[in-house]
Order: structure tokens, then C-alpha cells, then sequence
């Protein structure tokens, strides 16, 4: 079955999104604000150290304070395609991925966007796969 695309098109040739879709965007953004992040000694959730910025930024505006600083805590993007996951993809063998269930056209085109300088996504299960490989490498040496 496919999956339901989350756009539509209008009569007039905007898009808009279907309600699946901005439940996607919502959860994810609600994701995002509920991770932890060490700030001023503390683990707090993201959303918290927001509302600690907006209100540094009103006392900043109303002269309570002198300084503002958007600079820490600093956001850091989680990357799947990161410089080990490439090398990984790039040293595994088409017949180790074919035990791991796997066609050799999915590692084709893994090696392709691996060799690329374009950032990348893996699905979790192909993600978890490139991981167990790596494990079995390692348990035969």
C-alpha cells in the first residue's frame, strides 16, 4: 500500500498540507523541544531554555539587563550521514548485505549517496542493519 502523500493541491495550484502532514510536523517539533540540552549547570528540555531566551530578550529590551546571548546553549543537529556511517556503507561487501537481507541495488545506491558530498538519510531498519554489519565484521576477525 502506499503511503498518502501529506500535500494537496488547491484549485489554484497552492499547496497545502493534509492533516497528516502537520501531525508529522507537530510531532517532531514537539520532539525537538523536549530534548534535553545542558544549560547554566542544568539538564533542561528545550522548550524551557526557550522561554529562558524570550524572557532574557524582554529584560534586554526593557533595559533590565545589559547583556543578551544567543549564542549558548548551541543547537546541534543529530546527522545520520556522518564520516563513519559513510566509510561504513562504503567497506561493507554486496554479500555481507545480501546475509543481512538486503538487495545489492539498496547498497548501490547507499555507496553512491556515501561517495557523495550531499548530506543523506538512512531508514532506522537500513540504519540498524549498516550497525549489525558492522558488529559482524568485528565478531569474525
Amino acid at each position: 500500500m502506499e503511503e498518502s502523500k501529506d500535500f494537496i493541491r488547491t484549485e489554484n495550484y497552492n499547496l497545502r498540507l493534509k492533516p497528516t502532514g502537520s501531525r508529522k510536523i507537530v510531532n517532531e517539533f514537539s520532539n525537538m523541544l523536549n530534548k534535553k540540552v545542558s544549560y547554566q549547570g542544568k539538564e533542561s528540555t528545550w522548550s524551557y531554555v526557550i522561554f529562558l531566551k524570550v524572557r532574557e530578550l524582554a529584560h534586554y529590551l526593557t533595559s533590565k539587563k545589559d547583556k543578551l546571548d544567543f549564542v549558548k546553549p548551541e543547537y546541534e543537529i543529530e546527522r545520520i550521514d556522518s564520516y563513519d556511517i559513510r566509510q561504513k556503507i562504503l567497506n561493507i561487501s554486496y554479500v555481507y548485505w545480501k546475509k543481512l537481507g538486503f538487495s545489492k541495488g539498496t547498497l548501490h545506491y547507499m555507496k553512491q549517496n556515501a561517495k557523495s558530498d550531499k548530506p543523506f538519510t538512512l531508514n532506522a531498519h537500513v540504519l540498524e542493519r549498516v550497525n549489525k554489519w558492522e558488529a559482524l565484521v568485528s565478531s569474525q576477525k
